[in-house]
């Protein structure tokens, strides 16, 4: 399996619009693509202009589709100028709940 971590900074202010975008897209990933087996939008408890996503993805070319869907660029668009920063990470899932 395919993990994709990504870590949001959000600008101040940008929060109330970021959150539904966010959550828009998490569930058009896991309703409209096949290969996407989890998609986890996690917001800091401290800091709310923190996010964290959790992705797993059967492979990478399931993750490749994800990003060439249509709501994932409108997404990205939509929230590139709400971003202090981002940073994605990719991992192999060894063992987990989503492993047949």
């Amino acid at each position: 399996m395919y993990v994709v971590t990504v870590e949001f900074g959000i600008k101040p202010g940008s929060v109330a619009a970021f959150r539904p975008a966010m959550l828009e897209n998490a569930k058009a990933s896991v309703t409209d693509e096949p290969g996407c087996r989890q998609f986890d939008v996690c917001f800091d408890t401290e800091d709310p202009s923190k996010c964290f996503l959790y992705e797993v993805y059967d492979d990478r070319a399931a993750f490749e589709v994800h990003l060439a869907m249509a709501h994932f660029k409108s997404f990205d668009a939509a929230v590139a100028p709400m971003l202090d920063s981002k940073l994605v990470k990719i991992w192999e899932l060894v063992q987990g709940s989503v492993l047949p």
